[in-house]
C-alpha cells in the first residue's frame, strides 16, 4: 500500500518543523552537551526519530521498521567497509613503523607543522575526496595527521574543516550528477554555476584551517604557502568545472594544488618554525633524517598505493565493469516505490525509490582492502599479521560500526518519513532572503544525512521549484544546495565518528562536534552571503549561469 508524505502533521508549518528537528537535537545535543558516546547518542537519535515519525507523521511502523534496517545495511555498506578498511591500513603501517619514518620524510619538504596539515589535510585530502569522497579524506588525513605526531582533537577537528571545498565535487563528480538527475537542469550549467561559487572558498579554506589551529598571527606568517594552495586548487576547479564538466575537477584541482605547494616548499619557508607545540626558535625550516631512500618510498608506498587504487576504483568503466561481476540489488520490502513525496517539494507525487545495491566488489572500501593488502606484502607482513591486525581492526571500530549504522538508520528515517522536507519548507518560505537560506538548506541536510550527494537528492527539486516560485536562478538554487552543503560535512555525525575511529578517539565525538560547529556554521553563513550576492547584486550577478 502507498503511503504519502504529509509535511505540517500539526496543521502549522512552524510547529511541524520545530517537532521534525527533535532527532538532529537529540542527537547533537547529547553528543555535544550531555557527552554521550557516539553510540548512545546515535541510538537515542535514532529512537526519536522513529517516535515522530511513526507517532507525529503517520508512517505506518512497518515501513518505518524496513526503512530503519536498509539505513543500518547503507551504514555498514559502503560507508563502514570505508572506516574498517582505512584504519586496517593504517594499522599494519603503524605496526611496521613506517609512521615515523612518514613524520621525519615530511622534514625533506617542511618542519613547519601548519605546512604538513596543509599539505596532508586540505591538498591530499582533497584528492582523496576527488577520488573516493564518502568518509575516505577524513580516514585517512586523520590517521595521517595522528601519525605525524597531532593530538586527536586537532587531527580530527582539522581534517573536518579542511575537507569541504571539495566536497560538492566528490567521487569524480557524483554529488552534481545526483543534482541534475533530481532536478533536470544541464549537468553543464550545474557544473558551471557550482564552479563560480566553490573557488572562492577554496581560497578561504587553507587560511581558515590554519587559522583554527596556529591563531591568527601563526596563519598570518605563511600566508604566501596558503596563497599558492588555495590558489592552485581553487583556479583549475574554476576551468575544470566550467569547461569540462563535474567528473574530475577535484582530481585535476588536487594534484595541481599537491605539485604547486610542495615545489613552492622548496624555494620558500616562513621565517619562523611552528612545531607541534608552537614555535621553535632557530629551527631549520628543512631537516635531512636518518632514513634510507628506500626506507622513505617504503613508508610512502602504502598511501601511493591507496591513491592509485582508489582512483581506479572510482573511474566509472572501472566501476562499471566490477558490478557486472558482483552487483546484486535488493528492493526494500515495504518501501521501494510504496513512499510517495508530495507538492511543493516536488512537482508531481513522486514514488521513493529504495534499493538496497550490494555491489561488494565496486564498492570505495574494497579498493581500500586491495590497497591494503597490496601494502602489506610491500612491508613484508606475514599472512598470520595481516589477519591478526584485520581482526584488531575490526574489534576496535565495532562501536564505530553500530553508531554510523544508527546514523545512516536516523538519516534514512529522516527522509523517507518526511521531517527533513517539513524543515526544508520552513527555508522555502524566506522569500527575498532565500537565496542565503536556501544555501543553508543544503548545509542541513548535510549535517543530517551525511553526504553531499544525499542532500542534493532530498533537496534538489524544492530548490528548483522555490527558486522558480520565487523569480531566481533554479541554476543557482540547486548548485547552492550542494555549495551550502559542503559547510554541512564537518558537523554530519558519519564524518565525525569516521574522524574519531581513525584517531583512536572513539567516545569523544562530543569534543569533535564543539571544536568544528562554529566553523562550519560560520562558512555556511559566509556561502549563503555569496550567493545571497550573485542573486541580487552587480557585478556578481554576472556570475550567474543564464
Amino acid at each position: 500500500m502507498v503511503w504519502q508524505q504529509a509535511y505540517d502533521p500539526l496543521g502549522n508549518g512552524l510547529l511541524s518543523a520545530l517537532v521534525a528537528g527533535i532527532p538532529i537535537i537529540v542527537l547533537l545535543g547529547t553528543l555535544a552537551f550531555l557527552k554521550l558516546t557516539a553510540h548512545r547518542a546515535a541510538l537515542l537519535g535514532l529512537a526519536a526519530a522513529l517516535i515522530i515519525a511513526v507517532a507525529v507523521f503517520r508512517m505506518p511502523v512497518d515501513k518505518a521498521g524496513a526503512v530503519t534496517a536498509f539505513g543500518a545495511a547503507y551504514g555498514l555498506f559502503p560507508i563502514g567497509w570505508i572506516i574498517l578498511n582505512v584504519i586496517f591500513l593504517y594499522t599494519l603501517a603503524n605496526e611496521k613503523g613506517h609512521f615515523k619514518v612518514l613524520q621525519e620524510s615530511l622534514t625533506g619538504i617542511t618542519r613547519d607543522s601548519r605546512l604538513q596539515l596543509l599539505l596532508i589535510a586540505f591538498c591530499f585530502g582533497a584528492f582523496f575526496e576527488g577520488a573516493a569522497g564518502f568518509g575516505t579524506p577524513v580516514a585517512v588525513t586523520a590517521a595521517m595527521l595522528i601519525g605525524l605526531g597531532f593530538t586527536p582533537l586537532a587531527a580530527s577537528g582539522l581534517s573536518l574543516i579542511a575537507n569541504t571545498a571539495p566536497v560538492a565535487f566528490g567521487a569524480l563528480g557524483t554529488p552534481i550528477i545526483a543534482l541534475q538527475g533530481v532536478t533536470g537542469l544541464s549537468l553543464f550549467d550545474l557544473s558551471a554555476q557550482a564552479g563560480r561559487i566553490l573557488p572562492f572558498f577554496s581560497i578561504i579554506v587553507p587560511f581558515w584551517l590554519v587559522w583554527a589551529y596556529a591563531g591568527f598571527s601563526g596563519m598570518l606568517e605563511i600566508w604566501p604557502a596558503l596563497l599558492v594552495a588555495g590558489a592552485c586548487f581553487a583556479v583549475p576547479q574554476f576551468l575544470v568545472s566550467n569547461l569540462h564538466g563535474p567528473w574530475l575537477v577535484d582530481i585535476i584541482a588536487a594534484v595541481v594544488s599537491i605539485l604547486g605547494l610542495v615545489v613552492f616548499l622548496l624555494a620558500w619557508h616562513p621565517r619562523r618554525i611552528w612545531g607541534l607545540n608552537g614555535h621553535e626558535a632557530g629551527a631549520p625550516a628543512r631537516s635531512s633524517h636518518r632514513f634510507s631512500r628506500a626506507d622513505v618510498v617504503r613508508a610512502w608506498m602504502p598511501w601511493a598505493i591507496l591513491s592509485v587504487v582508489v582512483f581506479i576504483w572510482g573511474i566509472p568503466e572501472v566501476k562499471g565493469f566490477l558490478d557486472g561481476l558482483s552487483s546484486f540489488k535488493v528492493p526494500v520490502p515495504l518501501v521501494h516505490q510504496l513512499v510517495e513525496r508530495m507538492p511543493p517539494v516536488v512537482a508531481n507525487p513522486t514514488p521513493e525509490a529504495a534499493v538496497f545495491s550490494f555491489n561488494w566488489l565496486s564498492f570505495t572500501g574494497t579498493g581500500i582492502l586491495v590497497a591494503a593488502l597490496l601494502s602489506a606484502f610491500t612491508m613484508g607482513c606475514r599472512l598470520r599479521e595481516i589477519g591478526r591486525a584485520w581482526w584488531a581492526t575490526l574489534r576496535r571500530v565495532r562501536l564505530s560500526l553500530l553508531t554510523v549504522s544508527a546514523m545512516l538508520a536516523l538519516g534514512f528515517i529522516t527522509r523517507y518519513s518526511g521531517l527533513d522536507a517539513a524543515m526544508g519548507l520552513m527555508f522555502a518560505r524566506t522569500g527575498k532572503l532565500y537565496p542565503f537560506f536556501g544555501t543553508l538548506l543544503g548545509w542541513l541536510g548535510v549535517a543530517l544525512t551525511g553526504s553531499d550527494t544525499s542532500s542534493n537528492v532530498l533537496f534538489g527539486s524544492l530548490q528548483r521549484i522555490s527558486a522558480e516560485q520565487i523569480g531566481l536562478s533554479p541554476t543557482l538554487m540547486a548548485s547552492a544546495n550542494s555549495c551550502g552543503g559542503v559547510m554541512g560535512k564537518m558537523i554530519d555525525a558519519q564524518s565525525i565518528v569516521v574522524a574519531s575511529t581513525a584517531t583512536r578517539w572513539y567516545g569523544h565525538e562530543g569534543s569533535i562536534l564543539r571544536y568544528v560547529f562554529f566553523h562550519s556554521l560560520a562558512l555556511a553563513a559566509l556561502m549563503g552571503l555569496f550567493v545571497l550576492l550573485q542573486a541580487y547584486v552587480s557585478p556578481f550577478t554576472k556570475l550567474v549561469v543564464r
